[in-house]
């Protein structure tokens, strides 16, 4: 079996976020603040006890990872996300680059640039971000 080395800053850098607990957060970040018993109507279309103890338990994993909090002031409680997408976005690629490609993000977005047919729209947008980052290194 080969030697895999590991960094320390690889082994908890992400909050891996399940297919479940992502659909909350999307909840979260369209209306901001919800209750258990919302979120379980949105999600699963009721509140049966059993869809709110499924809510309830998505949402202590999710605090527990820092991505979610809740509003004690109120009742019934709120919860709000603590992690923006774009954030959640960029932990789950850099750990990706680290896993697959030695932490070189340059290396995992040539990869996905090269192997997706990008619309003109979207070449256009790469193209004016990467503009944007050369006028800032050059000032």
């Amino acid at each position: 079996m080969p030697f895999i080395k590991i960094e320390a800053h690889q082994l908890m850098t992400t909050r891996d976020v399940t297919t479940a607990e992502l659909a909350i957060l999307e909840e979260l970040w369209q209306h901001q603040r919800m209750t258990i018993k919302d979120l379980a109507q949105r999600l699963y279309g009721a509140s049966t006890p059993s869809d709110i103890a499924t809510v309830q338990k998505l949402l202590g994993r999710l605090e527990n990872k820092k991505c979610v909090a809740r509003d004690r002031e109120k009742w019934p409680q709120e919860f709000f996300a603590t992690i923006d997408r774009d954030e959640l976005i960029g932990e789950r690629l850099q750990a990706t680059a680290d896993e697959l490609c030695e932490g070189a993000m340059g290396t995992l977005l040539t990869h996905l640039v090269q192997s997706k047919q990008l619309s003109s729209r979207e070449r256009q947008r790469l193209r004016k971000l990467l503009d944007q980052l050369d006028d800032t290194k050059t000032t």
